[in-house]
């Protein structure tokens, strides 16, 4: 028995010194470590259509010269947006870039760069719309946007509208395309990219508002922001900023006027170009198999975090589960008390939510995990209070006679919970253990939160890029039912093994506690 604990915590130890710290512990000299969100991020970061394991957009360049500027090697971190301004504070990167708007909630948190894009929000409907054709037109209709953007405050202030908000700006044009929404409003790079060239889908009304990206930098650093807004001004200067933009079809009459440059375009917009070709509706079968294929190293990789987070949290939640277990059945009742406080209050509590508070709350407090440990530990405090159930279940399973006869025949208290009931009550909760395992598989999806390209966020990204959920969807699918059923075989093999040494029924484990029990008599 002191072996089948003992594992759980040996394995536990060596991913601690196997796995990569994670983005909290990337910073380094000459590196100008970066965040953003490339899941359904075109034209800002997206991975390539002709290679997956490539990240372009029109930001990675501006990133790219400003840190070939300043002599750095740039280094992405991959973030949710809605977390990038969160993450300056966590210090899980340099600078944070991602069309984050200079807003007075923003400004509050973090410093910024001078501008380095300037633009406007597109309203978009259906082509075959004729109610929506202005901003006021979408009172009383159901309108699509990014959540915690300034599209989203311009409708909020508009009044009388159903809002939906989105995380993946392709999904709300799917949604107006397919009838679930009535018109979608979005910054106008996004409008471009998104539906520029979707036949069911046309842009109507004026440019609304007036949009500023700039570069998010944490409070303190100072000296960083001068040499960054340096940089912006060099590449403005240069001319080298007017070119990204125009590779990208993103000049427009708004950044003529903020650089009072007029002049024709300077380079042909190529990336846009590539783009849309990636995007027309003329991909052969065996072309779409192809690009297949080529998602399944980036889906490899996000399969191996994946495991690496499920089994470290999985011996966690299974070790503590069962010190929990152990405590609520046999502790002193002050102490049983304290472990039934902790389970109640973890499964009565959002896993997200605990997430969250342990990666971006903890570090004010002095306690900084890395995204990997973050998860690990999130997911696995988690589910041990669901374990710790499960185990006093199997406790209670097994016969108080056993227990008793046990302590008749000279036993300590913990000589015959350790060699009579809890090795019958291990394999009692052997199945129900391995659904768990099933379950926080499927839950580490949400460590993507925390910096973690995991399955999940990887699929997200490249679906999001080629505008395709299907394939991908189908391809993550089974590498999660991969993963699994070894498990669940794994589960049943133990299972079995177990019951041959108890075909006995009660009078074998009647035996086993006299046998037991004889060494102590």
């Amino acid at each position: 028995m002191k072996r089948i604990f003992a594992l759980p915590l040996m394995l536990a130890a060596l991913l601690f010194f196997s796995c990569p710290a994670g983005a909290a512990d990337t910073m380094e000299e000459g590196i100008l470590s970066w965040g953003g969100d490339s899941e359904g991020g075109f034209p800002y970061m997206f991975p390539n259509p002709a290679n997956p394991d490539e990240l372009i957009g029109f930001e990675v360049d501006i990133v790219d010269e400003i840190a070939a500027y300043l002599g750095k090697k740039p280094a992405y971190i991959n973030n949710a947006w809605d977390n990038l301004i969160p993450g300056l504070s966590r210090s899980l990167y340099d600078i944070a870039i991602n069309g984050l708007e200079v807003t007075p909630e923003h400004e509050e948190a973090v410093n910024f760069s001078i501008p380095y894009y300037k633009t406007f929000l597109q309203l978009a409907a259906r082509r075959d719309s004729q109610d929506i054709n202005e901003l006021e037109d979408c009172r009383g209709k159901v309108v699509g946007t990014l959540k915690e953007s300034y599209a989203e405050m311009v409708l909020d202030e508009l009044g009388d509208v159903e809002i939906r908000t989105y995380i993946v700006e392709a999904n709300t044009y799917e949604d107006l395309q397919n009838g679930r929404l009535d018109a979608a409003l979005f910054d106008s790079p996004i409008a471009i990219y998104s539906a520029g060239f979707n036949p069911s889908i046309k842009f109507v009304g004026r440019p609304i508002g007036e949009i500023t990206y700039a570069i998010a930098l944490p409070k303190e650093n100072r000296e960083l922001l001068r040499e960054i807004n340096e940089a912006i001004v060099y590449l403005r200067d240069s001319g080298k900023l007017r070119e990204i933009y125009d590779r990208w079809n993103l000049w427009s009459p708004v950044m003529a006027a903020e650089f009072n440059d007029y002049s024709p375009r300077k380079v042909e917009m190529t990336r846009y170009d590539d783009w849309a070709e990636s995007h027309r509706p003329t991909l052969s079968l065996g072309d779409r198999l192809k690009r297949y294929v080529g998602f399944l190293p980036a889906f490899g990789r996000a399969a191996i975090i994946t495991m690496e987070v499920s089994i470290t949290a999985m011996f966690i939640a299974i070790s503590l589960g069962l010190a929990l277990a152990i405590t609520r059945v046999f502790a002193p009742s002050w102490l049983a008390g304290l472990a039934s406080c902790f389970v109640e209050f973890m499964r009565g509590t959002p896993v997200l939510i605990q997430l969250f508070f342990i990666f971006y709350g903890l570090p004010n407090i002095g306690i900084k995990l890395s995204p990997f440990w973050a998860g690990a530990v999130g997911l696995g405090l988690n589910y041990a209070a669901y374990e710790a159930e499960i185990y006093r279940s199997g406790l209670f399973a097994i016969p108080r006679t056993q227990w008793e006869a046990a302590l008749a025949l000279g036993m300590t208290r913990w000589q015959a919970m350790r060699e009579v009931t809890l090795p019958q009550a291990v394999r009692v909760v052997i199945p129900p253990i391995t659904n768990d395992f099933i379950s926080l598989l499927k839950d580490s999806s949400l460590v993507s939160i925390i910096t973690m390209v995991d399955l999940t966020k990887a699929y997200g990204q490249l679906a999001a890029a080629y505008y395709d959920y299907f394939g991908p969807g189908i391809m993550v699918a089974l590498i999660y039912l991969l993963i699994g059923l070894p498990f669940a075989k794994f589960s049943r093999y133990v299972e079995g093994r177990l019951a041959e040494q108890d075909t006995g029924g009660y009078k074998n484990r009647a035996n086993n506690v006299y046998r037991s029990s004889t060494r102590w008599v």
